[in-house]
């Protein structure tokens, strides 16, 4: 499989963040569906196809009610949800892998239960868990053992449950974990996004990849994930779907392929604007500019060889090609070694050498 290992995801910090298009289980069944999302993500601009893995009776029981917006899901049981879309066994991962590498897109689906590691497994090179499996420690553990990067999602939990996930992967073999800031609400609120919580994140992790799962409704400039970017999330998880107006499901809250479009634009404009570097230091482009919009000092009145500079006779001007103002204090009480007019521009060789001042 052409799947990156997680060391591409730990990128420069400025440089473009690695882009999650989340097909999740959006393709309703339908294997041609997956497929054509598949490709969609790829022209979007995505780097990554990733679905879900599940079977509905050992992810849920038959009693667990909702926690979505049923106004756009109305499915009340998350078990009656979750068996609608559980159609899909390893044979059709298979085919769904092989069809990412066709098209030159990597290939990742989340596990939702431990039979789910066992036949992704040499189909993925990076684990996603999901935020609700972030105190799942048989899972965590499954997957650790297959020595594996893991990206974890992070919604609905704490500092301290995300520590003990650490140290569930780490004591199983997993050392290379992202963490991704998440909010489970379905869609999320603009107001309940927090993603100033990917800053928390940073600072409280800042030997791990940090990123965002997103489950705001996408708008015309992308702004969730182009903030999030800004913020320094380096992996970018968002669904998708081939139409937005499907009722149910995570299409209400999903973006299409040209949302996706949009989005690489702006990261891209984003990264070209940021640049690569913190320290302030003038760049090659502003070279014209320290020449000819620095000023000198220049002269306000003619004067002759042997005269001694004043400060009377001293102002500054543009351009910066003579001596800098910087120098002011070192130029008054020099002497003038030739006659010079009103406005000369003045330079080291008009004057005479410090041990003469």
């Amino acid at each position: 499989m052409s799947n990156p290992s997680f060391s591409d995801l730990c990128v420069p910090e400025k440089s473009a963040p690695y882009v999650i298009a989340e097909i999740g289980v959006n393709h309703e069944g339908s294997l041609e569906t997956a497929k054509r999302l598949i490709e969609l993500a790829n022209e979007g601009g995505a780097n990554c196809a990733k679905f879900q893995t599940y079977k509905a009776e050992t992810l849920a029981s038959r009693n667990s009610p909702a926690y979505w917006d049923t106004s756009k899901e109305i499915s009340q049981s998350q078990f009656s949800l979750f068996k609608r879309y559980d159609v899909f066994g390893p044979e059709e991962y298979r085919i769904l892998a092989l069809h990412c590498n066709k098209v030159g897109i990597d290939f990742m689906s989340t596990p939702f239960d431990l039979n789910a590691v066992e036949f992704l497994d040499p189909l993925v090179n990076c684990f996603k868990i999901a935020s609700a499996d972030l105190t799942n420690v048989p899972l965590l553990r499954a997957v650790a053992e297959r020595g594996k990067p893991v990206i974890l999602s992070t919604g609905a939990s704490n500092t301290d449950e995300i520590d003990l996930a650490i140290d569930e992967l780490e004591a199983n073999g997993c050392h290379e974990i992202c963490l991704l800031h998440c909010i489970l609400n379905y869609p999320t609120p603009d107001q309940n996004a927090n993603l100033s919580m990917i800053t928390g994140l940073r600072g409280s992790y800042p030997d791990r990849v940090i990123g965002y799962s997103d489950h705001t409704v996408p708008d015309e400039s992308m702004t969730a994930l182009t903030t999030a970017f800004l913020l320094g999330a380096r992996v970018i998880e968002k669904h998708f779907t081939h139409d937005k107006s499907l009722p149910g499901n995570d299409h209400y809250h999903a973006m299409d392929v040209n949302d996706m479009r949009r989005l690489i634009e702006k990261l891209e404009q984003v990264q070209i604007l940021l640049g690569f570097s913190d320290c302030k230091t003038s760049i090659p482009s502003e070279d014209l500019a320290r020449k000819h919009a620095r000023r000198s000092i220049v002269l306000t009145r003619a004067m002759s060889a042997n005269d001694s500079l004043k400060e009377d006779d001293l102002t500054v001007k543009r351009p910066g090609s003579g001596i800098s103002p910087l120098h002011w204090d070192e130029v008054i009480g020099r002497t003038i070694v030739k006659d010079l007019k009103e406005d000369t521009i003045l330079c080291w060789e008009h004057l005479a050498s410090e041990d003469s001042k």
